[in-house]
């Protein structure tokens, strides 16, 4: 199972069954450490969406009713291997696993609050793109394409795809409603 990447690069690689296997472990790690402090654990990101190449790094969604009830865990999350790294985003928290000695990351999780959009958008992306094959697969196409023109740069190529990802979250969230 090919599961890692060095920091900064992109490198994509076809669906392995085993990514969803993992993401199961982990999901259930976090819930063991975590217990009633969290809402819901999803494994979420392009491993989660099946049939299409992704990042070799499994990407866990995690809704908390505050703050708090996580980052209270940070000494023992890290004892376990899940570091805490930064607020990334305004209204979400991220963890991350990995050899971090060579710069390897196995593993986000990213912890957002219980019923935020931005906890609907990780779902609904992934479920939308499971349920719809032909988005899935051009998205899969939009990556291929910005991993052969940014292969050391992943912030061009997260900033590449920021326009059809938010065109698919919009479509996602119509398709959730209905």
């Amino acid at each position: 199972m090919s599961i890692g990447l060095k920091s900064k690069t992109v490198i994509l690689e076809p669906h392995q069954d085993e990514w969803e296997v993992e993401g199961k472990r982990i999901c259930a790690k976090i819930k063991e450490l975590l217990g009633d402090d969290i809402v819901d654990v999803q494994h979420v990101g392009s491993t989660s969406i099946r049939g299409i190449s992704a990042k070799p790094i499994i990407d866990i969604a995690v809704a908390v009713r505050t703050f708090e009830d996580i980052r209270k865990h940070d000494e023992n999350l890290a004892a376990h291997g899940i570091v805490y790294r930064k607020e990334d985003y305004p209204g979400q928290h991220l963890y991350r696993c990995g050899d971090f000695e060579n710069q390897i990351i196995t593993h986000f999780i990213h912890v957002v609050l219980e019923g935020s959009y931005q906890w609907q958008n990780y779902i609904n992306f992934r479920d939308y793109l499971n349920t719809h094959v032909e988005e899935a697969k051009r998205y899969e196409k939009c990556k291929l394409d910005l991993w052969e023109k940014y292969p050391s740069d992943r912030d061009a190529y997260v900033e590449g795809k920021s326009e059809l990802v938010t065109e698919l979250l919009v479509k996602a969230a119509e398709w959730r409603l209905q």
